[in-house]
This record gives structure tokens, C-alpha cells and sequence, in this order.
């Protein structure tokens, strides 16, 4: 049965067809050959959805789309400039400290792409940096998103493996940190090899505390959500709703840019956005259910600690097979097949879920700067007007940092759980 659902889902995939409707016609073909009842394609897809941690994930689309409309990300955006945009390759790292801000309120790459990626690359290019440098760095600043929370992917990993979700966005704060810190290392490397430029822009203490009272509030957005999920007051569906709520004050009230119509064009993104997340959460559930019951699962398992009982090992061949699934797969429905299959098999060899979760989550996060399938890659290339190949040439230099970056959450387990074992017990 699994080699049929396989077969078949490459078969579809390979004619064109969506992924998601590729696993549903797929999960469906095959339970119609081997005589299993049809009523289960609406009973999984349903009870794959019916996900109280699921419920966070429209609102933090929601939340991040209301701070873009309210013109926050600008602030955000000029607060920085004006904090690191004077030293050599500034905008660089304007890029890499804008994203990490952001990330705290979005938990999507293509999110921190379409909210920040234009102005990033439009201001790099008028100061004469390299079309290329800017647009792998905008693709590669954006993977903090999905690590730092509010992460999209580890909510979906967390409902699919079944592990806390509040652990697991904690997990990612270290994680995002080490992201940032090495990615601003390659940026200063680079500066010094390329003579990449300054900012142009006129900085001086008087005007950067200006900037910093106008920012202030949309600062303190990560700080309020991380505050809630450390203290324990909010789980991350209650932090999402807080998140939405305090972008909405921020709107209307202290920044007075959020209109009605805004809010209402807020809302039809996210419908649009989370109708795709979910449809991929109910077709990915039905696949993973056939799967399931044809034991795959416990055949991964054997197979896999008969190849090393060492977690090391077994997380170094898990990034291996997750880097190719990467550049052939879109991200969430990678996490919702890969999850309930590799878990069980970690786990036996005494990896930690938690650190697992963001090992998966970089790995296909990394992906997306990858072809033939690499969202951001394409996303990048039709808003800077580049070829893709050139596009890909921009994100090569970056590999090296985020590689390392995995290789650091892969081998040194207490970076995703120091945070989470110190405020979740």
C-alpha cells in the first residue's frame, strides 16, 4: 500500500498537479484500490484540523499583515539603518537585525520576503551593492523567521509530532540568535573582501533617539509574545490572539495609519494564505494516515536504528535526506509527512522531539533557497526583476552560515533546549 501511495503521488506531482491535491488523489486512489472506506478522506482531513495549535496559525498571518499595513515594519526598518547602516556593508545587516525583529511578529519566511524584501533590495541597489549580494541576503535573513518565535512551520511540526508547542517555539530563540549572529559574520567578511558600501543615510544620537521613541512600541510586539509564552500566561494560540490584538492597538491607536479597509484587506490575505496552509494540513494528514496504517513508521524505525543507534549519527543522515526533500518539496507538507514517520525512530534513539522539531524546521527552511523547488528563490526573483540563476548565484555565499548553523542545532542539543528546560517544565 505505501509503495502504491508513493508511486501514485510522484506520478501526479511529476504531471504538474499541486502537491496537496497530488497527496489527496493519491491517499484517495489508494483507498479506493485496497476497498478501505471513502468517508475516512473527510474524517482525516477534518480531525487534522480540528487543532487548538493549529488555530494560531491564521493569526499570526493575520497579526503580520496588520503590522505591515500599519506601516510598522518601516519604523522597524529605519530604527536599525539608523543603528548599523554607517558601518561597511551596512544594509546587509540592517537586513539580517530587521528580519530578526520581524520574525518575532510574522513566523513565516516568504512573510518577512514580501514585507521587507523590496525596500531592502531597492535601497542595496540604488547605494550599489551587487543586484546578487542583495537578493541573497534578503532570502537568507528570511530564514529567521520560521526559527524565532512565532514560528509557523514548529507550530505545524509540534501538531504533527505531537509535542509541545510552547517548547518548541521557545526552542528557537537560541537557535534564531546563532542564525543572526552568523549570517552578519558572513556579511562582515564579505564587506572587507568586496569593499561593499556604507549607508548613505545621516545618522547622529539625537536623531537616532528620535527614531527609537517612534519604534519603541513596535519593538516591544517579540517581547510581549516571548514575555507571554516564558511566563506561561499565554500558550501560543492565546499569544497569537494577544499578538493580533496588540498589532491592532498599534494601528489604530499610537501609529494611526491602520484603516478599516486596511484591516479588511489584512483579513482576505489571510483567508487566502491560511486556506492553502490548511488544505496542505488536511491532504498532508490523509497521506500520512495511509502511511500509518501500512506501518511505515515502525519500518523507518528499524531501518533506521539499523544503520546507527548513535542520535548523532541518525540526525546527520536525518539532514541529509532533509536537505534533498527540501529542494523538491514544499516546506509544510514536508513537516506534516516527514514528521509522524522520523519522530518515532529519533525518539527510540533518545533525541530530544523538541530539538528535532528545529533541526527539521532549519533544514527545510534552508530549502526554500534551493531549486528547483525554493520558494524564496522565485519569490525574490519576480520582485527584483532577476533571473533565477542569477538569484541563485546571490543565495550561494549564504549557505555557509545557515550550514553552520545546523550543523551547531544538529551536534550541541542544549541550543534548542536550554531556553525551554529553564521555563517549561
Amino acid at each position: 500500500m505505501s509503495l502504491s501511495i508513493l508511486v501514485l503521488f510522484l506520478v501526479i506531482m511529476l504531471m504538474g498537479v499541486p502537491i496537496a491535491v497530488s497527496m489527496g488523489v493519491a491517499a484517495g486512489i489508494v483507498l479506493w484500490l485496497f476497498d478501505l472506506p471513502l468517508s475516512v478522506l473527510a474524517q482525516r482531513m477534518v480531525n487534522a484540523l480540528d487543532s487548538t495549535p493549529l488555530l494560531a496559525v491564521p493569526m499570526f498571518i493575520f497579526a503580520a499583515a496588520l503590522f505591515n499595513a500599519s506601516g510598522i515594519t518601516r519604523h522597524l526598518f529605519d530604527l536599525v539603518r539608523l543603528l548599523v547602516g554607517r558601518i561597511r556593508g551596512g544594509l546587509g545587516h540592517v537586513s539580517v537585525l530587521t528580519s530578526l525583529i520581524f520574525s518575532g511578529m510574522s513566523g513565516a519566511a516568504l512573510a518577512d520576503i514580501g514585507a521587507l524584501g523590496g525596500t531592502q533590495m531597492r535601497l542595496m541597489r540604488e547605494q550599489g551593492y551587487r543586484p546578487e549580494f542583495a537578493a541573497g541576503i534578503t532570502m537568507a535573513a528570511a530564514t529567521i523567521g520560521p526559527i524565532f518565535p512565532p514560528s509557523i512551520p514548529l507550530i505545524i511540526f509540534a501538531s504533527a509530532a505531537e509535542v509541545s508547542a510552547v517548547k518548541l517555539l521557545l526552542a528557537g530563540v537560541v537557535p534564531g540568535l546563532i542564525i543572526t549572529v552568523l549570517l552578519m559574520a558572513q556579511i562582515a567578511i564579505m564587506a572587507r573582501r568586496q569593499n561593499l558600501p556604507r549607508d548613505t543615510i545621516v545618522s547622529s544620537l539625537r536623531i537616532i533617539g528620535r527614531q527609537a521613541v517612534v519604534a519603541f512600541p513596535a519593538l516591544c510586539a517579540p517581547l510581549v509574545l516571548i514575555g507571554g509564552l516564558v511566563s506561561g500566561l499565554f500558550g501560543p494560540t492565546e499569544v497569537a490572539g494577544v499578538t493580533v490584538l496588540y498589532a491592532l492597538f498599534l494601528g489604530f491607536v499610537v501609529y494611526r495609519q491602520l484603516t478599516v479597509r486596511a484591516v479588511m484587506e489584512a483579513a482576505r490575505e489571510t483567508v487566502h494564505a491560511t486556506a492553502s496552509v490548511l488544505f496542505i494540513v488536511g491532504a498532508a494528514a490523509l497521506f500520512a494516515w495511509v502511511l500509518t496504517i501500512d506501518q511505515v513508521p515502525m519500518l523507518a524505525t528499524r531501518f533506521l536504528l539499523g544503520l546507527s543507534s548513535s542520535p548523532f549519527v541518525l540526525l546527520m543522515i536525518v539532514n541529509v535526506l532533509l536537505l534533498v526533500v527540501g529542494m523538491f518539496m514544499e516546506s509544510i507538507a514536508a513537516i506534516l509527512i516527514l514528521a509522524p514517520i522520523l519522530t518515532p525512530a529519533l525518539l527510540a534513539a533518545g533525541v530530544d522531539p523538541v530539538q528535532l522539531g528545529v533541526v527539521v524546521v532549519l533544514n527545510l527552511m534552508i530549502g526554500l533557497l534551493t531549486p528547483p523547488v525554493g520558494m524564496s528563490l522565485y519569490m525574490v526573483s519576480i520582485m527584483a526583476r532577476m533571473p533565477l540563476h542569477r538569484v541563485i548565484a546571490g543565495a550561494l555565499p549564504f549557505f555557509i552560515p545557515l550550514l553552520l548553523s545546523l550543523l551547531v542545532v544538529t551536534l550541541v542539543p542544549a541550543v534548542s533546549l536550554w531556553l525551554p528546560g529553564l521555563f517549561v517544565q
